[in-house]
């Protein structure tokens, strides 16, 4: 690249985690255009997010480093705090991470008055990003109150007021629904073309992404290779064939021909053994397993209801997936159906006693040192023992880590670590928010056998998913959410054949 003005330079760049004898990044080389639209593709735990966090050291990971790291010509560990802020800004997978302020607007002023900005050239800065995002109407709102979109667009806002060069982004639409996703998607394409921002996005879904993209990189093994024909990165995420019994679908639920996901592409030897479900399946029941009428909701007395009158019914044995908008009550009706909330109006009738909730934040689950143990913490409600932990860490691709602090793992890792744990129980109603956020193909492929797997086990499963591919791979029935109600509830099939935006 002689001539060319290089935003990020990574040369010989090697690093291991604290606690950990093996290399998660190994001589990595790359060099990054000013002015690139970049993506970073590689498998969950490949080191994509730690590759990123080192431009930043402020936010980079313990453990050992070697090689450099330059942006615009200078080394990052020559960068002052000040300089860094206005050199590189990093955008986190979950905004909540991310979000200091209770508003909107001292959210988007609050880099800027630490870093001693002027108070007239801040109110211009912001009022700026404000227009540039569509900010107005919800400028002064609260950031509790924001759904995921307006999140995420809150968390770029505020780091573009700083001005950076080059803007780092990790996993920036993993928990957006589909039409955020693309409102998201096209702003940062305008940060890039128009502000002339350097990005550099790292993310398991290429496919959303490569009409913006000037250039890709995978990274495999510790090291990175660039991907010359970006075509590839079209191919998509295909889950088609995973669900045999989910194949010609016509309305109703069907069981699957003898050849079950449990027997797909799974590695010689490794035990078909896992938790039991709460009885054998003989056929699809009409029995509700959850039922509710004219429920409403609300976090506080005098917040705006998230629940309104919902009526919904799922059916013993199946899957049924919640779509919906970011902050239509999609996780609120897990919490309701898990217990861990209780409904401020109305009926609703959880038939199964045995349930287990993955949450939207895998890590509030995880009390344990290592991850392990953490699969062993609930042995005495599931009734399984070292043996089924073990095989669940090696089904999932985390034997390695067996040792590693539930925090240290990437957050793709975590995600399959929550899962797996809550998967060992054997509930009866499992409930699942998210379940394939941060992950790979390979990864969402092996959920989305567990998920069969557990419905042919007996369990019911209701999943809140912005994943619609998963959800036309996995689920018998789909319930859009809308202001609070459920809009329609159908099967699969003719979900996507009637619906205009949510379409595969």
């Amino acid at each position: 690249m002689s001539g060319t003005v290089l935003a990020l330079e990574l040369k010989g760049l090697s690093f291991t985690h604290a606690g950990v004898t093996e290399e998660v990044l190994r001589g990595v080389d790359l060099d990054v255009a000013q002015g690139s639209f970049a993506l970073l593709v590689g498998d969950t735990g490949s080191g994509k997010s730690t590759m990123l966090s080192l431009v930043k050291p402020q936010i980079a990971p313990a453990g050992s480093k070697r090689g450099s790291v330059r942006v615009f010509g200078r080394n990052v560990e020559d960068l002052s705090n000040e300089e860094s802020a206005r050199t590189v800004g990093f955008v986190f997978q979950d905004p909540d991470n991310q979000i200091v302020c209770d508003s909107v607007w001292h959210e988007m002023a609050f880099g800027l008055e630490n870093l001693g900005v002027p108070a007239a050239e801040m109110r211009r800065r912001v009022a700026e990003a404000g227009y540039f995002f569509g900010m107005g109407d919800w400028f002064h709102s609260p950031t509790d109150a924001l759904s995921g979109g307006r999140k995420q667009l809150l968390a770029l806002a505020s780091t573009l007021v700083m001005q950076p060069r080059l803007l780092l982004l990790d996993e920036p639409a993993a928990q957006l629904d589909p039409i955020a996703t693309k409102n998201f998607l096209h702003a940062l394409f305008r940060v890039n073309r128009e502000l002339g921002c350097t990005v550099m996005v790292a993310t398991h879904a290429p496919d959303l992404m490569a009409d913006y993209a000037t250039c890709a990189y995978e990274l495999r093994d510790g090291s990175v290779r660039e991907i010359e024909d970006l075509a590839e990165l079209k191919k998509g995420r295909d889950l088609e064939g995973v669900c045999g019994r989910r194949q010609g679908r016509s309305g109703s639920v069907s069981d699957a021909p003898a050849e079950s996901m449990a027997d797909i592409e799974r590695p010689a030897g490794q035990r078909r053994g896992g938790p039991s479900f709460g009885g054998a399946r003989a056929g699809f029941s009409i029995t509700p397993a959850v039922d509710a009428r004219g429920v409403w909701a609300r976090y506080e007395r005098d917040a705006d209801w998230v629940l309104r009158g919902l009526d919904i019914s799922v059916t013993t044995g199946e899957v049924h997936a919640l779509v919906g908008g970011n902050g239509s009550g999609k996780s609120t009706l897990l919490a309701l159906m898990a217990g861990v909330r209780r409904a401020n109006r109305g009926a609703l009738r959880v038939i199964p006693t045995k349930k287990a909730l993955l949450p939207q934040d895998p890590k509030a689950l995880f009390a344990c040192e290592c991850v392990e143990d953490e699969l062993m913490e609930w042995a005495g409600i599931g009734a399984y023992g070292v043996a089924e932990a073990q095989a669940m860490l090696s089904r999932l691709g985390l034997a390695s880590c067996a040792d590693r602090h539930p925090y240290d793992l990437s957050g793709g890792q975590r995600q399959l670590l929550a899962l797996g744990k809550v998967l060992l129980v054997g509930p009866q109603l499992l409930l699942l928010d998210e379940p394939t956020k941060g992950l790979d193909r390979t990864a969402r492929k092996e959920v989305a056998r567990l998920v069969d797997e557990a419905r042919r086990g007996g369990a019911t499963i209701v999943m809140a998913t912005h994943d619609l591919e998963f959800a036309s791979a996995v689920a018998d029935r789909m319930s859009l959410l809308f202001d609070g109600e459920v809009a329609c509830t159908e099967p699969v099939d003719e979900f996507f054949r009637n619906n205009l935006f949510y379409r595969l």
